[in-house]
């Protein structure tokens, strides 16, 4: 197996280690031989014996040396004919991949795919959306990824069918459907050639938590790479929770949701293992992988704690906080649209009080939930749309009249192009279209990249909790310029600086008040 990297010269040194590791092919098989967790999800192999592919940690009897095959993914695997172990279940392991930090191209064109990009479109059309040619993009896609973009699609749909199999009661009509298969029929042909058995039978019993009749509900797990910082996240979610759409009670969050027309509610809690338990009540089925997508995406869960720590690690300011938080994440943001009225309400105030205003405003334009059982947690309205906003009248808004202006533009942009926030070719145009937006200055566009477009090397240098977490003796703290250049060496995880500078600063700085350029 080969691990490719543009830059691996540039990597710190526990980096290039971990990179020639996956590189060698003894050493991904003695990584099997000791069933190394440090693995799971960064490499997968086939065995020639029997046909499938598995996890470093497969309990399953390590098969001879000279019958397996390593790869650094399971699409590259399922690519190259084999078919996922039901023992190890590859669809459980932590979406971890080595072209994050090597390929941005690659990394944007896998959150497309995540989000559904070629369940409507082809390769072409995903080019083009990231700003390079169809064979290009096949050509980075088996450099990084060992398989091709359609592969990967593919792949995704059978591992979450399988997942939903085996967790769920959903009828086999509804597991299709909401794994983006086309028809029940495809469906059945897909699992009858890749397991040599309909999918009925590969279901055990007594794995489901809700049957998804009952309103379309079902509750899978979301698996991540250890340590992780429910605490802090949680706390982050917390501080920021809009009233009527977001709730968190006894260590769970719950909120509402919609895309397009479809309507629902999701909660997340921890869970037992490394995973998180994800409730998804979407009676449209369809739309369920576009929403387990954001769900990683907020919760920052195909992040590689030790590759990033590795690299943090590297400066000795940001040593000790790493040590001290070691599975802090990024949180993202649920919605592009919705971020960005939130920092436009938070200019110059406190994260409570844009909370509090988020909450009048979602009340007032928001549209209402019928259901009593989401009710109950405190979840009654969805976040207003942009058509919504774009009809208030600014003269009502309490906020000062040219913030009201900007929030009404901001949604009649959005109203008019859906892709708005949509991904980019890179950071940069990404944050040049944002600062085109009304209100949207360069701290707003950076955060609006980090947590919105996922972009894992934003920065927003101007950000004053970062000055002062870098603070120096006598209180000197380093002018944006100066931050902005100390934070080259952290590229490419410069958002992951932030998180932890961020956590680090005993105020706890709002997601807007330190937008004075917006």
């Amino acid at each position: 197996m080969r691990v490719a990297s543009e830059n691996r010269e540039t990597w710190p040194v526990q980096e290039q280690i971990i990179a020639s590791m996956d590189m060698d092919d003894d050493a991904c098989y003695r990584a099997f031989q000791m069933r190394d967790a440090r693995f799971d999800g960064r490499i997968f192999c086939g065995v020639k014996s029997t046909g499938i592919y598995c996890r470093p940690i497969c309990p399953a009897r390590t098969p001879k040396r000279e019958n397996m095959t390593f790869y650094r993914s399971a699409a590259a695997a399922q690519e190259a004919g084999f078919r996922p172990c039901l023992r190890c279940r590859p669809e459980t392991s932590p979406d971890l991949g080595s072209w994050r930090g090597t390929s941005n191209t690659v990394s944007r064109a896998m959150a497309l795919i995540e989000a559904g990009a070629m369940d409507t479109g082809d390769v072409e059309t995903l080019a083009g959306r990231l700003g390079v040619g169809e064979r290009q993009l096949r050509r980075l896609f088996q450099q990084h990824v060992g398989a091709s973009p359609v592969a990967v699609a593919q792949t995704r749909r059978v591992l979450l069918a399988k997942q939903l199999l085996h967790e769920t009661r959903m009828p086999m009509a509804e597991v299709a459907l909401a794994a983006g298969f086309g028809s029940v029929r495809r469906f059945n042909e897909t699992f009858q050639q890749l397991f040599d058995r309909p999918p009925a039978k590969l279901r055990r019993l007594g794995g489901a938590e809700i049957a998804a009749g009952d309103g379309g509900a079902a509750t899978i797990r979301l698996p991540y790479r250890a340590p992780y910082d429910w605490d802090a996240m949680l706390a982050f979610l917390t501080a920021r929770a809009i009233p009527g759409v977001e709730s968190v009670r006894d260590g769970r969050y719950a909120r509402t949701l919609a895309l397009g027309e479809a309507r629902g509610v999701i909660m997340i809690e921890p869970g037992d293992g490394p995973y998180l338990r994800a409730t998804l009540r979407f009676p449209r089925v369809q739309v369920w992988p576009a929403v387990i997508a954001r769900v990683r995406r907020v919760f920052d869960l195909a992040a590689d704690p030790a590759v990033i720590a590795a690299h943090l690690c590297e400066d000795p300011d940001l040593a000790p906080l790493v040590a001290a938080r070691p599975g802090l994440r990024a949180p993202g943001a649920w919605d592009g649209f919705e971020l960005s009225v939130r920092a436009v309400l938070g200019q110059q105030i406190t994260v409570q009080a844009a909370r509090v205003l988020a909450g009048k405003i979602t009340a007032a334009h928001g549209s209402p939930l019928e259901d009593e059982a989401a009710g109950r947690l405190g979840l009654t309205r969805f976040f207003p749309t942009p058509e919504q906003l774009s009809l208030i009248d600014v003269e009502t808004l309490p906020m000062p009249r040219a913030r009201g202006r900007a929030l009404v533009g901001l949604a009649n942009a959005a109203a008019a192009d859906p892709d708005l926030f949509g991904t980019r070719r890179s950071l940069d145009e990404a944050v040049a279209a944002l600062r085109a937006l009304p209100g949207i200055g360069e701290w707003t566009a950076q955060y609006i990249a980090m947590r919105a477009l996922r972009e894992p090397d934003a920065f927003p240098s101007a950000d004053i909790g970062l000055m002062r977490a870098l603070e120096g003796p006598g209180g000197v703290r380093p002018t944006p310029a100066e931050l902005l250049a100390r934070a080259e060496r952290w590229r490419p995880w410069r958002a992951y600086a932030a998180s932890h500078l961020w956590s680090a600063d005993p105020k706890n700085p709002s997601e807007a008040k330190h937008a004075k350029a917006a």
